[in-house]
């Protein structure tokens, strides 16, 4: 049976200092694991949806680690493919006193960066609603982004939604202009785009939502979701939809890594139960902020009953 949402690219083990402080004075540090297209798939299932995540993992135990976990999150992770020459990915973070996060990369090379078209789930991928990727996939390798062109032609020959975050990692792009052609080209393609304002300044130089999300539909994107951080987000479509939608407010902000992912699965998430552009956009901006209460990518993405306390729909039941 074909997942409800199908996700795409590569998930790392993510180590995550116990305290804050350069990375070269750390010695401590807790294993979790990190990929946005994991993040969203956790996500949609935390929120009771059916999805799948694609990737390739290594036959080692970083990737028996990231398979156990994502399929304990209820995604369906029976189209993974093990890779027994190529390692699974590391990544490290490193947060300053300050509250800045930075990422380090140990993904060259990996399971994740050979995958190929001929990999692709193709029957779960054309019974799905919607394909989810990331700008992430394309930039791993040249035989990544034909993966990934492959996935959305499959996903319009059976009328799949592709949705697409650009998530711009720029460590990774060999060169800026490769990366504001192949990225635009995956706008052009895709169906709902989830650009946020630095992105939109990168590619289209504008940080102003509105023409973020002109642009993105100019392209032939047929929904944008401009995501503004803590001024919260701004949603159109070519149905006529121009809305700015407040921020979610927390009291704390732990870490800010993973919100744009859990701010997909909002979306995603309402789209699937029926809610309007709108509504979807503010669901999505609930579980997007709920995401930076926790230290990790997917620890805080709330289910169901914790969206609904958050957001005032439901009641608290502490025993």
């Amino acid at each position: 049976m074909a997942p409800d949402v199908l996700t795409l690219g590569e998930t790392m083990v993510l180590l995550n200092p116990a305290r804050s402080g350069p990375m070269k004075y750390l010695t401590e540090f807790r294993k979790q694991l990190g990929g946005a297209e994991s993040n969203v798939a956790i996500g949609l299932a935390r929120l009771d949806h059916d999805v799948g995540w694609f990737s390739a993992l290594g036959d080692d135990p970083h990737g028996d680690y990231v398979k156990s976990f994502v399929r304990g999150e209820n995604v369906d992770v029976s189209t993974v493919r093990t890779d027994p020459e190529r390692p699974t990915g590391l990544m490290f973070k490193e947060r300053t006193a300050l509250g800045e996060t930075s990422v380090y990369y140990y993904r060259h090379g990996s399971a994740a960066s050979a995958m190929t078209p001929e990999d692709l789930p193709r029957d779960s991928l054309a019974g799905a609603n919607y394909l989810h990727l990331t700008g992430i996939t394309p930039a791993l390798s040249d035989s990544c982004h034909e993966t990934v062109e492959t996935a959305i032609e499959i996903a319009g020959a059976e009328d799949v939604q592709v949705t697409f975050d650009p998530n711009v990692r720029r460590k990774l792009w060999e060169s800026e202009e490769r990366m504001r052609s192949a990225l635009t080209d995956l706008i052009a393609a895709s169906d709902v785009v989830f650009p946020g304002t630095d992105e939109g300044e990168l590619l289209f130089d504008t940080a102003d939502p509105a023409e973020i999300a002109e642009e993105c539909m100019a392209l032939g994107a047929e929904v944008a979701v401009v995501t503004r951080g803590e001024e919260g987000a701004y949603v159109a479509s070519e149905g006529g939809v121009s809305e700015a939608i407040p921020p979610s407010e927390v009291e704390q902000v732990v870490d800010p890594i993973g919100a744009g992912d859990g701010f997909v699965a909002g979306f995603l998430s309402g789209q699937l139960d029926g809610m309007d552009l709108v509504e979807s956009t503010k669901r999505a901006c609930a579980v997007g902020a709920f995401a930076t209460t926790v230290s990790g990518d997917v620890e805080a993405l709330p289910r169901r009953q914790d969206l609904a306390v958050f957001t005032g729909e439901g009641e608290a039941v502490s025993r």
